[in-house]
């Protein structure tokens, strides 16, 4: 009854895996560098990061045109009505004085701010560091984002050579049972050892089922970050990297205190808020300027005796002022912004101790993988030994069909290892570009 059961399931299962595996129109080859470009081209968090430095751009620019002097033209067209005189008491008819009933007036004038507690400098200096930070968080975002499909990239090499490694290790399973069964028939094993590594292979098989599906998903994932449909095949054309150049640690160090984004967000912060202390503090500063102002009008009512008729006037001068009430306004203000300088500062100090531990970790972790990489490579020719061994000692009745079956998940598993391992050491190498910031 159970030999009907596995056979169906083997039947089951390899269709599956088939259906899976068979050759598709639609794919894609494709380099890691080509999923980087993909990916910035297509990413919307990118496209948001551009349009806010675009932004602080623009209003830097529109800082420095506060340099130039306000100007503006007016105009007016106005009636008067006679101007009623109550010589004998507002309850008396009034005698009506005759004006010129018809005014106009039109001009320009200007300002010209020269100085005004040096705030438009820094305004501009503020406005500048905004934009600073914008960029920042622009290489940021590009430097998650390659992270991120660089992970994705790789977890999709990896579920494609642990594919391989199990459609192979499948094919010499199969190869084992027909050997297996040919000594069931001549009476050498027995019955139950057949069905143990039907049942081991089932499993084996339908490992690889889940192998697949890791796979088809992580496709999608980087098709949804580099723009693709998500039927399209990706297959990647670099093959495993053991071990990358790596810089001393202080170089690494060094490189993400001048590089590392959060640090460099923190510094920027920084310096924002000492800004802020410095406008603060220019509240109690004179301010002078330049102004002018030209016109013509018509009547002539600025000198007596006036006339109907058109006149034109100009007048320049400076103007000059002193707030006297920030001198008490502005004690709390200073006192506020000064506390806030001080906490950016303490929080620029938290953040470049994070930014060590991350490097120092990221660092060490990239090492550790190295090294499992090379106790991988040993240990698989220790499981190849002990399978030759195992397989040599139970066809010569001499070990357990349980032995055989251990020492070949031992060598699949160490197989797997090996592969793991290297992809791990990659991820944690773009780890550790991603966190000194030159990813």
């Amino acid at each position: 009854m159970k030999k009907p059961f596995l056979t169906g399931l083997f039947l089951a299962v390899s269709i599956a895996v088939q259906a899976q595996v068979s050759p598709q129109k639609d794919t894609l080859r494709i380099s890691l560098s080509g999923i980087w470009e993909k990916a910035e081209t297509h990413s919307r968090e990118i496209d948001i990061r551009k349009q806010t430095v675009n932004m602080r751009d623009e209003e830097v620019k529109d800082d420095h045109n506060e340099r130039l002097p306000e100007l503006g033209v007016y105009g007016s067209a106005e009636k008067a009505s006679n101007i009623p005189i109550y010589e004998n008491g507002l309850f008396s008819a009034p005698t009506q004085h005759e004006v010129i009933h018809t005014l106009y007036r039109m001009g320009t004038d200007m300002y010209l701010n020269i100085y005004n507690g040096n705030k438009l400098n820094l305004k501009i200096e503020a406005d500048k560091t905004l934009a600073d930070i914008a960029r920042i968080r622009q290489e940021q975002t590009t430097s998650d984002i390659r992270y991120q499909s660089a992970a994705l990239y790789l977890t999709l090499q990896k579920s494609l050579v642990f594919r391989d490694l199990m459609l192979k290790d499948i094919a010499d399973q199969e190869k084992q049972l027909i050997e297996i069964k040919s000594f069931h028939k001549n009476g050498v094993v027995l019955k139950s050892d057949v069905l143990r590594v039907e049942l081991d292979l089932s499993r084996r098989k339908m490992t690889l089922v889940t192998i697949e599906n890791d796979i088809l998903i992580a496709q999608q994932k980087l098709n949804i970050i580099i723009g693709e449909p998500d039927e399209r095949i990706i297959l990647p054309v670099d093959s495993l990297i053991e071990s990358e150049t790596l810089q001393p640690y202080e170089n690494c160090l060094t490189q993400a205190m001048q590089h590392a984004f959060n640090y460099q967000i923190s510094k920027q912060q920084t310096e924002l808020s000492a800004i802020h202390v410095r406008q603060i503090r220019a509240n109690v500063r004179p301010k002078v300027g330049m102004y002018g102002d030209f016109y013509y009008a018509n009547p002539q009512i600025f000198l007596y005796p006036y006339n109907p008729y058109w006149y034109s006037l100009g007048v320049a001068g400076v103007k000059a002022s002193f707030p006297i009430s920030s001198l008490y306004h502005n004690v709390h203000k200073l006192k506020a912004a000064q506390i806030e300088l001080a906490t950016e500062e303490t929080k620029h100090k938290d953040t470049e101790d994070k930014v060590r531990q991350q490097v120092k970790e990221a660092y060490l972790r990239y090492q550790e993988a190295l090294v499992q990489i090379d106790v991988a490579k040993v240990n698989i020719n220790h499981a190849e030994e002990n399978a030759r061994i195992i397989k040599n000692t139970y066809f010569s009745q001499t070990s357990l069909i349980t032995d055989l079956l251990d020492a070949d998940v031992q060598l699949l598993q160490t197989r797997f290892e090996l592969a793991a391992a290297k992809i791990s050491a990659q991820t944690k190498y773009y780890l550790l570009q991603n966190i000194t910031g030159t990813l």
